[in-house]
């Protein structure tokens, strides 16, 4: 899976051919023709609230690809630099959210001698332990 570039639309068609998901169904969930279909399987990006009905037909939280992106190649915020406004009317999340894609992703970098796990600490602002505990549970 590559993170950094994600083409939402050949993961949902990759995700239909696996569950092997009759046409006529995904028509009638999404209220969508067979041509409207075939052409989100081909567009890099969809709405949200259309990736929404996806995911629910799916089963599949294809947000959570976005997230993971996030997560390796966005910035870090700056706490001084937020402010009161933003930390009132949004949710803040605590914890950053790990999926086993991600966490083999990664693995591979370190098994295929693509980047050193110092890298991958300071690139990707994994915690040094985090890295380590998944070396140990999931490295063999």
């Amino acid at each position: 899976m590559d993170f950094k570039h994600i083409h939402i639309g050949k993961l949902i068609q990759q995700k239909v051919d696996e569950l092997k998901i009759d046409s006529n169904r995904i028509g009638k969930f999404l209220q969508s023709s067979e041509e409207e279909i075939a052409a989100m399987y081909h567009s890099e990006s969809i709405d949200s609230g259309m990736l929404l009905k996806w995911s629910k037909l799916l089963e599949y939280d294809l947000f959570r690809i976005y997230s993971q992106h996030l997560i390796l190649y966005a910035p870090t915020s700056n706490e001084n630099l937020k402010t009161e406004v933003l930390t009132k009317d949004l949710p803040q999340f605590r914890k950053k959210l790990y999926t086993r894609e991600l966490i083999d992703f990664i693995l591979t970098l370190i098994k295929e001698n693509e980047k050193t796990k110092e890298q991958i600490i300071k690139e990707y602002r994994i915690p040094k332990t985090t890295l380590y505990k998944w070396i140990e549970k999931y490295g063999k």
